[in-house]
């Protein structure tokens, strides 16, 4: 199971930027054969909001009429990112998010981090087990978002949020970058082994095609890294309003950026209520525009516009 091996399992991953209907064809052809080995025969669609409407409701019929033991298991952040058609063909399981004490032990236990440093990465990632294993593992990855919160602090001016949007994504593309750029390498180098092709040496002309197809792969791979990446940097921008709200609001709750209280403090004298929660609203959208291929650049400058503090 742990393999995805199993004869009575199908499993759609992607890293692309979306699902495509043809890999939901073929899995939902696949679910029609009876279990072979087990009492069920069982289907998982990982990151399904990535599917557009289109594709959903290739899926519908199957969810609708699926055969008698076979299970359908849709993952996804929330039941909101799936369709409404897909959501009333199914039955929503949550699962609760471990506490930031629990995502420490996990990260002290298995990356030997020392503890102050896991339970500050596990706050900082808000519970997400591989942000805060990067945090608590690689320094770039630190000092990107440090740099992120830094940025949208020392916001004074229209023409200071242009630029600090400029910086932002170029921390997202560098995080994609370093996240990507070694898999890649070693994707390459795999594939020319399994080609007969010496490191270094020419391809011959009736191989290329299939480097070509690694290419395009690892190019969708980076554009959808590249998202993802900018996501980060605007769920880590909700973290610092989210703060900051909370101290104007004068509510008694940890920080999730407890390292920076006192510029938390100072901004929030600097600003209102209502400005951080337009700010917040401002995120909301960048988030959702970029999901529908607003340019990046764009996005992000809305944002930090609505963030400008006037001293």
């Amino acid at each position: 199971m742990e393999a995805h091996t199993h004869p009575d399992l199908g499993v759609l991953s992607t890293e692309r930027v979306v699902i495509s209907i043809e890999e939901v064809r073929r899995l939902v052809s696949t679910s029609q054969f009876s279990p072979s080995v087990g009492r069920y025969r069982v289907m998982i669609i990982e990151d399904a909001d990535r599917m557009t409407e289109r594709t959903s409701n290739v899926l519908l019929k199957a969810l609708e009429e699926p055969p008698p033991r076979t299970v359908w298991i849709l993952c996804a952040p929330s039941e909101a990112d799936l369709l409404p058609t897909i959501r009333s063909r199914v039955r929503t399981v949550r699962l609760r998010v471990p506490s930031v004490a629990e995502v420490a032990d996990l990260i002290e236990r298995r990356d030997a981090v020392p503890r102050p440093d896991a339970e500050r990465a596990a706050r900082e990632a808000q519970s997400h087990i591989g942000m805060a294993h990067r945090l608590a593992t690689s320094d770039e990855a630190r000092a990107r978002r440090a740099r992120t919160l830094q940025l949208a602090l020392g916001i004074r001016s229209v023409s200071g949020a242009v630029l600090a949007a400029a910086e932002l994504l170029e921390v997202a593309d560098a995080d994609a970058k370093a996240i990507t750029a070694e898999r890649d390498e070693e994707e390459r180098a795999a594939a020319l082994r399994s080609l007969g092709v010496e490191p270094g040496g020419t391809v011959p002309p009736g191989l290329r095609a299939q480097l070509k197809a690694l290419e395009e792969d690892q190019k969708r791979r980076a554009t959808r890294s590249l998202r993802d990446g900018l996501d980060r940097i605007l769920v880590d921008l909700l973290s610092l309003y989210r703060d900051i709200l909370l101290r104007q609001l004068d509510v008694d709750s940890e920080p999730v950026n407890l390292a920076i209280f006192g510029e938390l403090e100072s901004a929030a004298r600097a600003s209102t209520p209502e400005r951080t929660l337009a700010t917040l609203d401002a995120i909301a959208a960048a988030r959702e525009r970029i999901q529908g291929n607003v340019a990046p650049a764009l996005a992000l400058e809305a944002v930090l516009v609505a963030a400008v503090r006037r001293p």
